[in-house]
């Protein structure tokens, strides 16, 4: 059997033959309480005027993404 290395290799090797890359994301833990702290004080300096507003943009924009009645 081939090593994990050349394993990971190959399997990349495949998958950048199928148009695809592999990525990976690094991002805090939620489970740690001084991120969910971190979090919690950026929740509180939201201004909700400005969340409605880009939630009512996202919402537009969604809807160009959505079948028409006719296509459903």
């Amino acid at each position: 059997m081939t090593a994990p290395a050349e394993r990971m290799r190959m399997m990349r090797e495949r998958r950048r033959g199928q148009g695809l890359r592999e990525l990976r994301l690094v991002v805090p833990d939620p489970r740690l309480g001084s991120v969910r702290k971190r979090v919690a004080a950026q929740v509180v300096r939201l201004d909700r005027g400005h969340e409605d507003e880009a939630l009512s943009w996202i919402e537009a924009v969604s809807e160009f993404d959505a079948p028409s009645p006719s296509e459903r």
